[in-house]
């Protein structure tokens, strides 16, 4: 089986968090949103009926949706499946989350990588840090990584060791200071993969050099407005290319992939999305995507 090494081929199997399992009750967030850094405190009822939405949008289009289980000391943070992990064409690395509250998530999932079946072919060890957040397949061969708050030098060496005979260009990204240590800027706070030749970007935050790369690559940018950032326009999750799942009220940023060929489903995203910053793209680890010309030629077995 091949494994993700893709942020926009057609998803086929993908591993979630449900909120039940992470908010676990409108008590428990009670006591944890304002330590966790939470906008304001999210409806725990509001939040599964948003959750059901989002699920069913995915529901729509890819085939396996395995749900993470809950564990004991493990917070809120862990409805946002995709840090811990980052695929590979081979299997799992298991990372070291940057934020300290989340680091006891890794283990875990890597527990429940192994009683799936799912290789884990490598992981983060002694004072590297690294979110999945940070890192970026702009296609099956060229792998993005930020270098900011939440990864660091050491996490961007040992990950470039594991996936160097998978990649033929690594490219470090230097983020910016933005907001500062405690907020939570990733690579892919700024830019989400929709196709091999498009992606949605927040410029204002980009690297130049980063920025001048992607558009030496082809790749046209979706501008998305300061507003519409805030509102996590910028996160958008690529269920195929151009089919995109993205937080209700984003309407700019909308219009504009509608331009470019792309085809939009929404969902209300406030308790489960906005309050916690964490997107559609935050929601989800890919685990299995496979290339449209594979899919063809399976179809003709």
């Amino acid at each position: 089986m091949n494994f993700s090494s893709s942020m926009y081929d057609p998803l086929e199997r993908v591993i979630v968090k449900h909120p039940k399992n992470a908010f676990i009750s409108q008590e428990y967030i009670s006591e944890e949103w304002q330590v966790l850094n939470y906008l304001s405190e999210p409806d725990f009822e509001e939040a599964q009926k948003e959750y059901a939405e989002f699920i069913g949008l995915l529901e729509k289009h890819v085939p396996v949706i395995e749900y993470l289980p809950y564990s004991q000391g493990v917070g809120m943070d862990s409805i946002y499946a995709h840090d811990p992990v980052k695929f590979t064409p081979e299997g799992a690395i298991i990372l070291k989350s940057g934020k300290a509250l989340r680091q006891p998530e890794a283990g875990l999932y890597k527990k429940f990588l192994m009683e799936k079946g799912i290789p884990v072919i490598g992981e983060l060890t002694g004072e590297a840090t690294s979110d999945g957040g940070d890192i970026v397949w702009l296609d099956d061969r060229v792998l993005a990584i930020g270098n900011g708050y939440r990864t660091n030098a050491e996490a961007i060496r040992q990950i470039k060791e594991m996936t160097g005979h998978m990649v033929d260009e690594f490219i470090e990204v230097q983020l910016p200071h933005a907001e500062g240590e405690e907020e939570c800027l990733h690579l892919m706070s700024f830019i989400s993969m929709v196709d091999r030749d498009l992606a949605v970007v927040h410029s204002p935050l980009m690297p130049v050099a980063f920025r001048k790369l992607l558009l030496a690559k082809g790749i046209q940018l979706i501008e998305v407005p300061k507003n519409e950032y805030n509102n996590l326009g910028c996160n958008v999750l690529a269920v195929a290319p151009r089919i995109c799942i993205m937080v209700a009220g984003n309407e700019v940023t909308k219009q504009q992939l509608e331009q470019a060929g792309a085809t939009i489903y929404e969902y209300k995203g406030e308790e489960i999305s906005i309050k916690g910053t964490g997107g559609p793209t935050c929601l989800t680890s890919p685990a299995v995507r496979v290339p449209i010309s594979e899919k063809r030629s399976l179809s003709h077995v």
